[in-house]
């Protein structure tokens, strides 16, 4: 789970990797990139999670925050699902870290979220993204054209789908 000491370390990954992720991530002010920036964007997430609309966590090797994972979007009653979302920073990535935190957020999502579906988006041109996604068992159902803005144009993404065991019953849900 997230932390409000895990801003200053997140501010110096996202600044160090600006440059190398611009082409994947939406445009961000200055102080997105400041240790006070990502305090803002952890209380959010905080808020969220105990609003039961989010999971946030970060991705820890060797004691040191390196990445960042969340489970957003949550939607009880008949959907049972959420959205996830990550990064890794580029100096650590190829090693197998983000595929373990996204292992780890599917047991989260099915054990303690008790969702019945994740999903996700990637972009046509990240094989990367894609092939971990593949590796965990989700499959693409659809491609939207220029749905993201990044980098100064309209991106199109492929929408990635993972059933769950969780989520039997739609906790919230009208009886037909």
């Amino acid at each position: 789970m997230i932390d409000p000491s895990d801003g200053p370390a997140l501010a110096e990954l996202l600044l160090r990797d600006r440059q190398a992720y611009a082409r994947w991530l939406p445009a961000r002010p200055e102080e997105f990139y400041a240790p006070g920036g990502q305090a803002t964007v952890i209380a959010s997430l905080l808020e969220s999670h105990r609003k039961g609309l989010a999971w946030p966590g970060v991705v820890v090797s060797a004691g040191a925050v390196i990445g960042q994972i969340t489970i957003s979007s949550i939607l009880r009653g008949p959907f049972q699902k959420g959205f996830l979302g990550y990064w890794i920073s580029s100096r650590h990535q190829g090693l197998g870290h983000t595929s373990r935190a996204v292992g780890l957020a599917l047991r989260i999502a099915e054990d303690e979220l008790n969702l019945h579906r994740l999903e996700a988006h990637t972009q046509l041109e990240n094989l990367a993204s894609q092939a971990i996604l593949r590796k965990h068992g989700f499959r693409s159902w659809g491609i939207a054209h220029e749905h993201f803005y990044a980098d100064g144009a309209w991106r199109d993404e492929v929408f990635w789908e993972r059933g769950l065991n969780g989520g039997r019953t739609a906790q919230g849900a009208s009886a037909p």
